[in-house]
């Protein structure tokens, strides 16, 4: 929610930005094969009941519904997602990283898919234009690992513990799904203060609140 509503306030301000995407492991012990739903999982995490589970996650589904997403948490399937950010990765080296991780982020969110599964990560690179071989032979070995594995270096680095999380400059950070006018207003302040920039970066790979830009 919190990338679409970035994308649609760029298309509102007069600046040259590049977004990057960044790896970032909710949880990077995660086993592959999870017998726990998505309602459980929060459940288990926040301390609250099956049925306050499911009523957050409705809140959340209606708030995507109105930035044009259709999230489905009762589809979600739970997984370690180490893989997936290494397909972003092999996708980033060929030009395709965005297409791939919007591949992945509506395969997971909305379509209940198992972001896990090999043969389920190769289907999907296929839509997005890759070879099923030679994705198979990335995913049966660990290239990209390190690539990865640096991303999450340098988020634990700069603090960053949830998603989503963006990176301005290196030097603004915003935090969670903010309204599309909270971007607005934050990139127009930035440019104000710094002049104009060339690139957001975006963390990603989900937690809430807050919008912090620090004053020179």
């Amino acid at each position: 929610m919190g990338k679409k509503r970035l994308e649609d306030a760029l298309q509102k301000v007069n600046q040259p930005v590049e977004v990057v995407f960044r790896s970032f492991e909710l949880d990077p012990t995660m086993e592959k094969e999870v017998n726990m739903s998505i309602h459980e999982k929060l459940a288990q995490k926040y301390g609250m009941s099956i049925e306050q589970a499911k009523m957050n996650a409705r809140n959340v589904e209606q708030m995507a519904q109105t930035v044009g997403l259709e999230f489905r948490f009762d589809k979600m399937i739970l997984t370690n997602t180490f893989d997936a950010h290494r397909l972003a990765m092999f996708a980033k080296e060929h030009g395709k990283m965005h297409e791939m991780t919007e591949r992945l982020l509506k395969a997971y969110y909305t379509e209940g898919k198992h972001i896990g599964d090999h043969a389920t990560l190769v289907e999907l690179a296929q839509e997005v234009g890759f070879d099923s071989e030679e994705v198979t032979t990335l995913l049966a070995g660990d290239d990209m690992s390190n690539l990865v594995r640096s991303d999450e270096k340098e988020a634990a680095e700069l603090g960053i513990t949830s998603i989503p999380f963006f990176l301005i400059n290196r030097k603004y950070a915003i935090t969670g799904a903010q309204s599309e006018e909270a971007f607005i207003e934050a990139i127009e302040q930035i440019t104000t203060q710094d002049g104009p920039f060339t690139n957001i970066k975006d963390g990603v790979l989900c937690d809430e609140n807050g919008c912090e830009i620090p004053k020179k």
